[in-house]
């Protein structure tokens, strides 16, 4: 069955990093866009940043600087890597993937993985 596995998050002290990992398993065919979103208790959903097929990514004006977004399409895996992390950056990080090919801020996706909780204390 088709669906998007999320891993490494946790709970680190501020200032610290966690690389995300988001990987693509049973699709028949290659998920182009993808993203990566949050959401925090009380909170409407954040899009953090987007990658399109060839690495071109667009980030939140929030982790811009601090947050790396890449891919690997040969493993069809998506990565965040998220450093000098700050309270503020405590939320559900959720993946998501889409198989077309225009990739956008806003756009609606298809595909969701579970979330992963990510904590950062003071």
């Amino acid at each position: 069955q088709a669906q998007l596995v999320e891993s490494g998050g946790g709970s680190v002290q501020a200032g610290g990093s966690l690389r995300l990992s988001c990987a693509a398993v049973g699709f028949a065919s290659r998920l182009n866009c993808m993203a990566w979103f949050r959401q925090a208790p009380g909170k409407e959903r954040e899009e953090v940043a987007y990658i399109n097929p060839w690495g071109d990514a667009l980030y939140s004006d929030s982790v811009k600087g601090r947050f790396v977004i890449s891919r690997d399409n040969e493993k069809n895996t998506m990565y965040l890597q998220m450093n000098r992390l700050k309270p503020g950056d405590t939320a559900l990080y959720y993946c998501a993937a889409d198989r077309s090919e225009l990739c956008y801020r806003g756009r609606v996706y298809e595909y969701w993985g579970q979330g992963t909780q990510v904590t950062v204390s003071s």
